[in-house]
């Protein structure tokens, strides 16, 4: 069966640069400078009938009216604006016999402030998030709707089956269409709407156009540059899952590696992955992290700043104490076995980065992921069905044969890894072709028009290795030489887990630090952080006690390190300072 991918769209509109995609020096001929404030032009009631683009169906519009919408955690009300939804590209498939679209939602601040932003949403995709403009982070104070940018959210080109919620989520792998959709087309194929769109709604385009995402969005995000339409000002990711499917790899065999030292099993047999570590003992991994690395950037706060230094400082066979043979599991030790299992989960399988040594482990976020989601409703079925070729049957992993969680404890490195490179006649593309960035450390489009990248990683991420991000941003510096540091900035936030969370300040807001980077040159080599201890909007249960509930840190441009002054509040970012690792 022969596929083919619809090509985007080209409205003659003013201002906007007509681009053809397989050309790597397409410019857009948005303003140069900042970005305008506008008002909309177009009545909201009357978009269903007034407004087409090829491909599209518009379901519905509506205004909201200021002060009526409040969105948890966020103590202003959303503004006055129009929200749009649609479907795109609909289609009956030829594969598995299902209906499919490219589903979103847009909504349209009545005061705009002239700029785009495409809000990537994360996991399996498969819902239609709000289109609120999520700034990332843990408890925003803000979004970009608030801010006054025109919000776009999708689910990828796939809906959730509800029908069987087991595997729901991914048995969208099944359509090669949907595949493609869901690693890069989607992004490609709404955006040119959304631009004709804005410019229809307000009588002119989108001066600026931004696309922001975590975890699967934050891989939606490095994709959108790599593979340059040349409509991205700029791109703010967290935790960018760009090496997904092998990420997720790693995660099945880390299960692997707990499950040989659980305690107990399950009803159904399947050993309990959460009874191989307990709190506490993650939490003595933790402290022994602390103790050989806090330090290392001038002050012992419960912070280790120096990611690199710690990477050298930390040998978990040395640092953490090893239980004698007769001592019990509650001692503040750990045996052999379970200091061999640490290890080897942290070294990796080999087809994946390994993961970082930071005091984050004992953040509940980390336990869920690897100890739940990589045996559950995530990694494995992203793995089932959809990041290999061919794709798993829907009855051998929903219970009628082998469940998720046995598919993860039986996937094998030699005969299932290669999978994710396989393709077929069916499936004409691998999933390290349609889920990662083509060329990631040169995104040489991207680059070459003046596109700026803001990427942050947690240093607990249990999913994500920030050493995998560390080893890309250090691949593209060589690629480009003193020159990247024009395109692309890497922030790891100590502590943090999976997009938030963790003994970490995790707040931070980096789309105005983005913002001001394209709009005004101001290059950020320093973002302010903040805990969220009670009293916080959102607090977090993980700040600890000892800490100011209102902490600041700096988080540094990579591979800066924030050090104390030594002198000044130690609670207060603007008592550290950036400095060379």
């Amino acid at each position: 069966m022969e596929l083919i991918l619809r090509p985007l769209s080209l409205l003659l509109v003013p201002g906007l640069a007509l681009c053809v995609l397989v050309l790597p020096a397409c410019v857009s001929l948005r303003s140069a400078g900042p970005a305008r404030p506008g008002i909309a032009q177009a009545s909201c009631a009357d978009l269903v009938q007034s407004f087409s683009h090829p491909g599209l169906h518009l379901l519905s519009a509506q205004r909201i009216d200021a002060g009526t919408l409040k969105v948890p955690g966020i103590a202003q009300s959303m503004p006055e604006h129009c929200v749009v939804t649609g479907r795109l590209n609909e289609r009956k498939s030829p594969v598995d016999g299902k209906d499919y679209a490219i589903g979103f939602e847009m909504r349209l601040p009545t005061q705009w402030n002239g700029r785009f932003f495409y809000q990537a949403n994360g996991g399996l995709d498969g819902f239609l998030s709000p289109a609120y403009g999520n700034i990332l982070g843990g408890g925003p104070l803000s979004n970009g709707l608030l801010k006054g940018f025109a919000v776009l959210s999708s689910d990828a080109g796939h809906a959730f089956e509800r029908t069987n919620p087991q595997i729901g989520a991914a048995v969208f792998g099944l359509d090669p269409q949907a595949r493609l959709d869901y690693g890069y087309n989607a992004v490609a194929q709404l955006t040119p709407m959304a631009h004709a769109l804005i410019t229809h709604y307000f009588g002119r385009p989108a001066d600026k156009a931004y696309l922001v995402g975590t975890s699967n969005g934050g891989r939606h995000g490095m994709v959108a540059a790599a593979r340059d339409t040349g409509r991205y000002d700029g791109i703010l990711v967290t935790t960018p899952g760009y090496n997904l499917p092998l990420a997720a790899v790693a995660q099945v065999w880390g299960a692997q590696q707990f499950a040989t030292v659980a305690r107990s099993r399950k009803a159904d047999g399947v050993p309990d992955l959460g009874s191989s570590f307990t709190a506490a003992e993650l939490g003595l991994v933790s402290s022994a992290i602390l103790e050989r690395c806090d330090a290392l950037d001038g002050l012992k706060d419960g912070i280790v700043q120096d990611f690199a230094g710690c990477q050298r400082a930390f040998d978990p066979m040395r640092d953490v104490p090893q239980c004698a043979d007769d001592q019990d599991a509650s001692a503040a030790c750990l045996s052999i076995e379970r200091k061999r299992v640490i290890a080897k989960v942290f070294a990796g399988p080999g087809v994946y980065t390994g993961m970082p040594w930071d005091p984050g482990i004992r953040g509940g976020n980390w336990r869920e992921w690897k100890f739940a989601n990589s045996v559950g409703p995530r990694d494995a079925i992203a793995l089932a069905f959809v990041f290999t070729t061919p794709p798993s049957s829907p009855q051998v992993v929903s219970g009628a044969g082998t469940t998720v969680a046995d598919y993860a404890l039986h996937f094998s490195l030699d005969k299932d890894a290669p999978k994710v490179h396989a393709r077929d006649g069916i499936y004409t593309q691998s999933a390290m072709e349609f889920m990662t960035p083509p060329d990631p450390a040169g995104m040489r489009g991207f680059v070459d028009r003046g596109g700026k990248l803001l990427v942050a990683h947690g240093a607990a991420d249990p999913v994500f290795s920030a050493l995998d991000t560390v080893r890309w941003m250090e691949s593209f510096s060589g690629r480009h030489g003193a020159k990247s540091r024009d395109s692309a900035r890497l922030f790891i936030v100590p502590g943090m887990n999976h997009s938030s969370g963790g003994p970490a300040t995790d707040q931070f807001d980096m789309v105005d630090a983005l913002v001001a980077w394209v709009e005004q040159g101001a290059a950020p080599e320093s973002i302010v952080a903040s805990a969220r201890g009670p009293g916080a909007n959102v607090p977090n249960p993980e700040v600890p006690a000892d800490w100011s509930p209102t902490r600041t840190r700096l988080l540094c441009a990579w591979p800066a390190v924030a050090r104390y002054r030594g002198a000044g509040d130690t609670e207060r970012a603007s008592s550290f300072a950036c400095s060379a690792p």
